[in-house]
């Protein structure tokens, strides 16, 4: 089972342990970790509770496999630039959701990972000054090159949604730099020809997706576990 770390808060800790206790009555041997997927090769900041369950023995999730984070800019500095509401021609998920004139004022007075607090006054939305809205800082923000990216959300390509301006183009990511952030592979096909193109049900299969290479370590951590009992 993979899931938000959430599941371990107070609130919710009752219920997943009931959980644990429902399978260990089925004979399962059950072990779960928070697993930080930057370690594992995924250039994000997203950190998931990891659960396993097997009737051969506890299973272990593989080491760390990146001692270094990949950056944004080592994950997507070399895709084409384009502008915003440009879609690159031979890739339609390389594509930039059009801002309005307003918004693509905002986004030229946000330098590099900041958001709506470096604006001119002027700029600046009414929900942003109450002292409710001044903690919703990331929001309209530009992502940093040299870090790790912010969780992708299924809201990835919006601007207003998160930090998810692109770190130097005035623009929001596109479809496929969201992918990308979420390891998958670069020319991976989300379209299905049988629908109509829809770039928010496709930002939705992104956001919502376990991290490529997260599922590359809990895979790779079965099969070791499945070797080590004989059974593969």
């Amino acid at each position: 089972m993979e899931n938000v770390p959430q599941l371990l808060n107070v609130k919710n800790k009752g219920t997943f342990l009931q959980f644990v206790d429902s399978l260990i009555a089925c004979k399962y041997n059950v072990t779960w970790f928070v697993v930080d997927s930057k370690r594992y090769g995924v250039p994000q900041r997203r950190k998931r509770l990891v659960l396993f369950a097997s009737r051969f023995g506890p299973i272990s999730i593989i080491p760390p496999t990146h001692g270094r984070p990949i950056t944004v800019r080592d994950a997507i500095e070399h895709l084409p630039p384009i502008n915003n509401g440009e879609t690159l021609g031979n890739d339609p998920l390389h594509s930039a959701r059009k801002l309005s004139p307003l918004n693509l004022t905002r986004i030229r007075h946000t330098p590099e990972g900041g958001g709506w607090r470096q604006w001119p006054k002027s700029l600046i939305l009414d929900c942003h000054k109450t002292e409710n809205g001044r903690l919703f800082g990331s929001v309209y923000g530009r992502m940093k090159w040299d870090e790790v990216s912010p969780t992708m959300t299924t809201f990835c390509v919006g601007l207003s949604n998160g930090r998810f301006g692109h770190p130097s183009q005035d623009r929001a990511i596109s479809l496929r730099e969201a992918a990308i952030l979420q390891s998958f592979p670069e020319q991976y096909d989300f379209i299905d020809e049988s629908l109509p193109f829809s770039s928010t049900r496709i930002a939705k299969h992104i956001g919502n997706a376990v991290p490529v290479r997260l599922g590359q370590a809990i895979a790779l951590s079965i099969k070791n576990h499945l070797k080590e009992h004989g059974k593969a």
